[in-house]
């Protein structure tokens, strides 16, 4: 019998954290950060990690495990998450896998994608294209030949727009069909998938404007523009990297450069922030296997726990 794993999915601000530390305030639980920006170290206000007393209280996993100038890939994710799920059930806990970066949680269920090999010099053909017209008009170009990809990527998303654009040089086909008709993998554990969606969108964009406000602060000596400074005079980091293309930290390392104002810091990371939320609502639809819980309600860990318990007898029961 397979042991079970719970996902906890949603957009940013939806409560995943709170749902979590709910259900594992209930019983006896490990959560797994399923999220592409807690995994770097002195990145804690512009990622809204969890507190040191919320880290404290649960045993967490994939925070704070690497420096912001290295990368960390789905492969490894993947990898990580199936020996941490195996490592928590043979303790006798629920594995709580918690986050909002849906490419992980697509990676861990439907297995690493065979799509062609990097090409350098095409890489670097993309990136000269993307110096003269921007990643944005990049974005514009691969929506003309892979729509579905480009609605999922942010039109600044150079990573991923270059990568996406090189697989429909490489193969003369879009990576969204490439990716169509892969063999679902079976997991090693039974997973129960909640996703954490708004009733009201309007709702979820004003908790994330308060979030924000609260990342910003009130002085650049403090909250994210002050992380920022931190991170930048270490001298070895720059706007490039995966870690600084974070949502909040591009924008609040555009403020620092003096490209734009506090407003337009303010307006930008909100917006950003936004689209990221659409994002991943757009990623949560193509999840058939979802339990959709309406991230607005009194108590949606009230509903996932008795939602587990009953799973926990189903698989219990052989049945």
């Amino acid at each position: 019998m397979k042991p079970l794993a719970v996902a906890i999915m949603g957009p940013t601000a939806s409560g995943k954290t709170a749902a979590a530390l709910a259900i594992a305030r209930a019983i006896p639980a490990e959560i797994i950060s399923v999220d592409s920006a807690l995994v770097y170290r002195d990145m804690d206000i512009g990622t809204a990690k969890p507190s040191a007393e919320e880290l404290a209280s649960v045993p967490h996993h994939l925070i704070d495990i690497i420096d912001p100038t290295e990368s960390y890939s789905v492969a490894q994710f993947r990898a990580d998450t199936l020996r941490l799920v195996a490592e928590i059930s043979a303790r006798g806990k629920l594995a709580l896998l918690v986050g909002g970066t849906m490419m992980y949680f697509k990676g861990m269920t439907e297995g690493l994608d065979d799509l062609p090999t990097a090409d350098a010099a095409l890489r670097v053909r993309i990136e000269e294209e993307a110096a003269r017209i921007g990643w944005p008009g990049m974005h514009d170009k691969l929506r003309q030949v892979d729509p579905d990809t480009a609605a999922r990527l942010a039109p600044n998303d150079a990573q991923r727009i270059n990568r996406a654009l090189e697989i429909y040089e490489l193969s003369g086909k879009p990576m969204s069909q490439l990716l169509l008709g892969r063999p679902r993998l079976e997991l090693p554990f039974a997973l129960l998938s909640f996703a954490l969606e708004p009733s009201d969108r309007s709702v979820l964009h004003g908790r994330i404007a308060t979030r924000f406000d609260q990342m910003l602060g009130t002085s650049d000596d403090a909250g994210l523009v002050a992380e920022v400074k931190r991170l930048r005079a270490r001298g070895d980091l720059h706007p490039t990297l995966p870690s600084m293309r974070c949502v909040g930290y591009r924008q609040a390392w555009d403020y620092l450069d003096g490209v734009i104002d506090r407003p337009a810091l303010r307006e930008t990371g909100i917006i950003a922030t936004r689209q990221l939320a659409k994002r991943q609502l757009t990623w949560l639809r193509a999840m058939p296997d979802r339990v959709v819980i309406d991230c607005l309600a009194d108590n949606p860990a009230a509903v996932m726990l008795e939602k587990i318990a009953t799973t926990r007898k189903t698989l219990g029961s052989g049945a």
